[in-house]
């Protein structure tokens, strides 16, 4: 494995207390956060993990003899066997946007590489049984989104997630597919081919052990890392008790922005997107609507600090989202060099950078959500000053 693969430190330790009898996500959090360490999790007696709230008598006492039928030795084999690496919460490479929900997973199993800049994610998710109109909406928006530098998350189950996924890769951005299954399956078994595209240029994650079947009790728990690693979610085509609205009901949770595409109003799959806008959600056009949706999102966390669990690195802060170390791509410096101090219609700027006019609209996009551009009305575009 490369050093971007390898296991986190001491992931045995961390599999034993995770798979503890009664310690689940949330469970998880509030050991850690008593006691500072895993390693001092479990070394602690019964007793003293009886003081955490909501550890009772008999999780604590499971706990304390690490009462766990997972054999850790065979899981960690068959990780290596099929390329998954596991990070546990404490690793600086596990996603800082995740790390701030209520609930996230201790451990995520990984297939391909996640990256710094899947920080900067969106979400698309819908119905299983989609329209064709819901499928071009999905790849369309998804195309322009990692075009324009966005990671795109979705759950590589039939209907819109595929055609999310496949916009993504069309465009040659980054895109992750969160399993409601272990990562030795793949669920439905006619993604294989994507999930191998996925891992090769993103990520295919799981936060369930690699042997886990995709029963239904396992997609809610998927549905809120989906919402966890994006800063929205946007909603294609969906019943009014599906697992997307379970997704953007999570978001909501998570103070991160729900958005929904409509469609046709006399469609069973446009009432879960229609009562989102009904209730607030942002009624998505365009990429600038979601740009515009989402920008304040960003502002926020970019000088946002993240703070490592553990007591030994505590002190260390780490941005969520930093941009001004960002570099530009090629189409970028162009566009932006064409911007010479003063207003320009997106025209002109075509004409100066001598670039496609979609290259130059998916440039203005990035150029604009990393702050170094404004837009005004009537297409105009103009460098920030400072």
């Amino acid at each position: 494995m490369s050093q971007l693969q390898k296991n986190s430190p001491d992931i045995e330790k961390w599999l034993r207390l995770r798979y503890a009898k009664g310690v689940g996500p949330v469970a998880f959090r509030k050991l850690l956060d008593f006691f500072g360490s895993v390693d001092d999790v479990l070394a602690a007696p019964a007793a003293r993990l009886a003081k955490v709230e909501g550890i009772g008598p008999k999780t604590s006492k499971q706990i304390a003899q690490q009462c766990s039928q997972f054999n850790i030795e065979k899981e960690l084999y068959l990780a290596r066997k099929l390329g998954v690496y596991l990070l546990h919460i404490d690793d600086p490479r596990y996603p800082p946007v995740l790390k701030r929900i209520y609930d996230p997973p201790p451990i995520l199993y990984v297939k391909g590489v996640i990256e710094k800049q899947d920080n900067l994610a969106v979400a698309i998710v819908g119905s299983r049984r989609c329209s064709q109109y819901g499928r071009e909406q999905a790849s369309k928006l998804a195309h322009l989104l990692a075009s324009a530098g966005f990671t795109i998350v979705s759950g590589m189950a039939r209907g819109i997630d595929p055609a999310a996924h496949e916009g993504a890769l069309s465009a040659k951005g980054r895109t992750m597919a969160v399993q409601g299954c272990g990562l030795a399956h793949i669920f439905p078994p006619e993604n294989k081919n994507l999930c191998k595209m996925i891992a090769q240029t993103g990520a295919c994650v799981s936060e369930l052990p690699l042997g886990s079947e995709p029963l239904s009790q396992h997609f809610p728990g998927r549905n809120r890392i989906i919402a966890g690693l994006s800063l929205g979610t946007i909603v294609i085509e969906a019943g009014l008790r599906s697992g997307a609205m379970i997704t953007a009901s999570a978001a909501a949770s998570y103070d991160r922005e729900v958005m929904a595409v409509p469609g046709k109003i006399d469609s069973p799959i446009s009432k879960g997107p229609h009562q989102l806008i009904k209730d607030g959600a942002v009624l998505i056009e365009s990429v600038e609507d979601v740009l515009d949706a989402i920008g304040p999102i960003v502002e926020r966390l970019k000088g946002h600090a993240e703070y490592t669990t553990t007591e030994a690195s505590r002190k260390v802060e780490q941005p969520l989202l930093d941009f001004d170390s960002c570099s530009l791509s090629s189409d970028e410096k162009k566009v932006y060099q064409s911007l010479d101090g003063e207003e320009a219609h997106i025209e002109d700027v075509i004409e100066a950078s001598e670039l496609p006019a979609g290259a130059v609209n998916s440039a203005l996009i990035s150029l604009r959500l990393k702050g170094l551009i404004k837009q005004l009305p009537g297409n105009l575009f103009v460098r920030r000053k400072g």
